[in-house]
């Protein structure tokens, strides 16, 4: 029985010899991709020297067979591989960037320290579970779901190169997630002192927040969509607002206007009375007289200068006004809660209030049956009801 090929992409031992005229050369085979084995050499002044020169060789060989990830090749470069493919979605508009953010940070903080030196062959279950264990006792659910994500991500293109016939994540230990905070909403009389409070404070007007909160509690929207908002998009005689854009940080970029993630995120809106009202005043005090025709996008809540306004730093703002004391609990996330709280108190049904919020899909049924930017005059009427007075 003859002698077991060598696997495609990988070389046998290497030999090093001293040179009759001095000097080291350094041998080895490589099977190529072409599954033909060949004989790869390289020389040195040192036995040391000789060996880098033809591991660099090889590397380079697997480089010009188009960089097939074999078992051999380290996780950490199938990481930086499989992130290439994750900022190419991005790029396309198939992710957002904040996706790729917290992908990049979980892999710098977590999976490249675990798993990072390892070969794609030593990246097993028991390695993977142990480190999702880890970051769950330091770090929660979340963290660890995401963490779990990266990793099936990389063994997965892995897989797809025939570099592991399995994914190793997939008999990890089910993450189950942690009990989650109750995320309060403010009622009547609190939003009546929440507004007063930033109506008294000068840095708080200054900084647009006390329309920007009416807007958010009268339409449901996350900060980024209500920041994205321009004025082409209201159209004030029908009392409505296309929500089709948010607004997001992309390190290295800067500020970018991206439609939602998610097709349920691109919506119509009713906007109760009030709103409206506000909406007209705020055009007035911006001298814009004249009509912006589509596509033309001014921020209905702009920068100072007038262009868009960074969620992050509104978010900090909002912090800033909210105090240590009564209302340290409040975030934007809660003017969504109100919203939707509301609603919900008015009898709609979770199809209504899912689609004034832009939600993932209730149910099948109901996504198959009812149309996705409805105009729901019903939203409106209780949102005037409860925030107009």
């Amino acid at each position: 029985m003859g002698r077991p090929s060598l696997p495609v992409g990988t070389h046998g031992r290497i030999k090093v010899t001293a040179k009759s005229n001095g000097g080291y050369v350094a041998r080895t085979k490589f099977r190529d991709f072409d599954g033909v084995t060949r004989p790869v050499e390289r020389t040195g002044q040192t036995r040391t020297s000789a060996t880098n020169a033809l591991m660099e060789a090889l590397r380079d060989r697997t480089s010009a067979a188009g960089g097939l990830v074999t078992a051999d090749t380290k996780f950490r470069d199938v990481a930086d591989l499989w992130l290439e493919d994750v900022r190419s979605s991005v790029d396309a508009g198939e992710m957002s960037p904040n996706s790729l953010d917290l992908y990049e940070r979980q892999l710098r903080n977590y999976v490249r320290p675990a798993l990072g030196e390892l070969s794609i062959r030593e990246v097993n279950t028991p390695r993977v579970d142990a480190l999702l264990r880890g970051v769950r006792k330091r770090r929660g659910a979340s963290t660890t779901k995401t963490v779990r994500s990266v990793v099936s991500g990389i063994m997965g293109l892995a897989a797809r190169h025939g570099a592991t016939s399995v994914n190793p994540t997939r008999e990890t230990k089910r993450i189950t997630a942690d009990r989650k905070r109750s995320v309060r909403a403010l009622t009547r009389e609190e939003r009546q002192r929440w507004l007063a409070q930033l109506e008294s404070d000068r840095q708080a007007v200054r900084k647009d927040l006390p329309d920007l909160t009416r807007w958010m509690m009268a339409t449901g929207v996350r900060i980024g969509e209500a920041l994205a908002v321009s004025w082409d998009e209201t159209d004030l005689d029908a009392g409505t607002v296309d929500i089709d854009w948010t607004i997001v940080r992309v390190r290295g970029v800067g500020l970018r206007r991206m439609p939602p993630k998610t097709e349920s995120g691109e919506r119509t809106l009713r906007l109760p009375p009030f709103a409206v009202a506000m909406l007209r005043r705020r055009r007035r005090l911006a001298a814009l007289d004249r009509e912006i025709g589509p596509g033309t996008a001014v921020p209905v809540f702009p920068d100072a200068l007038g262009g868009w306004r960074d969620p992050n730093n509104t978010r900090r703002d909002l912090r800033s006004a909210r105090g240590t004391e009564g209302f340290a609990w409040v975030t934007s996330h809660v003017f969504r809660k109100t919203c939707a709280t509301i609603l919900d108190e008015a009898k709609l049904t979770p199809r209504e209030i899912a689609d004034q919020l832009g939600h993932s899909r209730p149910s099948m049924t109901q996504d198959v049956y009812l149309g996705r930017k409805v105009v729901n005059p019903a939203t409106a009427e209780a949102l005037e009801r409860e925030l107009g007075t």
